[in-house]
Formats: C-alpha cells, structure tokens, sequence
C-alpha cells in the first residue's frame, strides 16, 4: 500500500457535484456535517474545486446536459480517484429514471466505488458507506 493510500484511510477530501437533485440529498449532506454526525470526525472534509479532491459525491439522477459536464469533472479529478453514488437518484436514477431528460445512470457513465442507498439517505447510512469506502481504499490497489 503505497503512501497516497494510507492518507486517503485517514482523511478524504470531498467535492460535492449536484446533477439534478430535488436538494433533500444536499440538506441531508449538511445535516451530515453539524455536531451531531460530525463526518470530519472520520476525516471527510468538503473541498470547492474536484482538483483538491480524493473523491466525488454525486446526488441527483444525471441529465442529459450534466452527462459530459461529468465525465470530465471525473477526468480532472487527482488519481486515485473514488466516486460516491448518494441516494437513490445517485444510484439507479430513482423516481426520475423515466423522465425525458434523464441520462444513463451514474455507474454507467463513470465508475463508482461506493453506493448510499437512501431518499434521501440517513446520516447513519452515510457513515456506514464511508468506513467500507475507507476498508476498500485499505485493501484496493491503487486505480489506474
């Protein structure tokens, strides 16, 4: 495990991408990081740009107009790279997956390490994700 690894179990650095969320997934973000879920306790930090990040957080179900606006935010991200599907919409488009404009789900236009089911997701769930995001990290060699 080579050094970058071993900083990313400790602390993950955050960026927060919104591609159409009904913004209950962003209250729930933030009610993540108050007092009483305290996610910095685990090290996760939001960063403003994707190219300070170890990871992206990724609610809403993706339209068709954030599809390339995706892909290269995901290019432009550090490798290694991690990929968060938050909620429901995040994860397999949810109550949006027949709409017209709806794209192809996130795993299917860049890859995704972890899933946090939920509409919106409970800040335990969201705890829950982030310690197996940290044990893959651990035992993930490093992505290419």
């Amino acid at each position: 495990m080579g050094l970058k690894e071993k900083i990313l179990a400790r602390s993950i650095y955050v960026f927060h991408v919104s591609s159409g969320s009904c913004n209950n997934c962003d209250i729930e973000i933030l009610d993540c990081l108050t007092p009483r879920f305290d996610l910095e306790r685990f090290g996760v930090v939001l960063v403003g740009s994707v190219k300070h990040a170890d990871a992206m957080l990724c609610t809403g179900s993706v339209n068709r107009l954030t599809v390339p606006r995706i892909k290269k935010l995901y290019e432009q991200m550090p490798k290694p790279g991690f990929v968060i599907a938050w909620g429901a919409c995040g994860s397999s488009r949810g109550l949006f997956k027949d709409s017209y404009n709806t794209g192809a789900p996130l795993d299917e236009i860049i890859p995704v390490d972890a899933y946090i089911p939920g509409c919106p997701p409970k800040p335990e769930a969201v705890i829950g994700a982030l310690v197996k995001l940290k044990e893959k990290i651990l035992n993930k060699k490093a992505v290419k």
